[in-house]
């Protein structure tokens, strides 16, 4: 898996994502199935990827510098003035991919891992899920990100109008829709 690794990095001026560099390896026949289970099967794959990524870089220095962040791997011809330092930053997570007994390791710490890591991911990428809600909403209410508090008050009220089941052209679902966004409006 190093020389791989070493191969894809060098030929590479950006930095990878992890699984970006797995989805490669794997396209490239180096990185197969490696347990029935999909979520440990996922955690084995990266598993592997960031214990030879920890070795690779240690392998490289001190001449280069290989940087192993999920999000950003990426390899520098020069390594920095004190790379033990960095390296001292991601310490626990260096130790926990170089110890082989966390390879196979139990479904639920896998599904612990894998929520912890996709929420790191957007907190990376700037999702926020209660900002994705609200921007939903304003769509519901067929509005824009820079209505006003009163722009919504006057939208929740006319669309409740247009829509509420009594009336002769009103739609259930659609209000009930309407009425889920209010909620998520009026409770920002």
């Amino acid at each position: 898996m190093i020389w791989p690794l070493m191969t894809l990095l060098k030929a590479s001026i950006h930095s990878w994502k992890v699984h970006h560099l797995a989805a490669e390896l794997q396209q490239r026949g180096l990185m197969s199935q490696l347990d029935d289970n999909p979520e440990k099967d996922l955690f084995k794959r990266n598993f592997l990827l960031m214990n030879a990524l920890y070795e690779l870089q240690e392998m490289l220095l001190p001449q280069q510098w290989l940087q192993v962040q999920s999000m950003e791997i990426k390899l520098f011809r020069i390594a920095p003035a004190n790379p033990r330092r960095l390296q001292l930053q991601d310490q626990s997570l260096r130790d926990y991919y170089l110890d082989w007994r966390n390879y196979d390791t139990c479904a639920n710490v896998v599904k612990e891992m894998l929520a912890s890591f996709w929420h790191s991911y957007q907190q990376y990428i700037g999702a926020v899920p209660e900002r994705l809600a609200y921007l939903e909403a304003l769509q519901v209410m067929e509005l824009d990100n820079t209505a006003s508090e009163r722009d919504i008050r006057r939208q929740w009220r006319k669309l409740a109008l247009r829509w509420h089941p009594d009336r002769p052209d009103g739609d259930a679902a659609r209000f009930r829709e309407v009425c889920e966004a209010w909620q998520v409006l009026r409770g920002s």
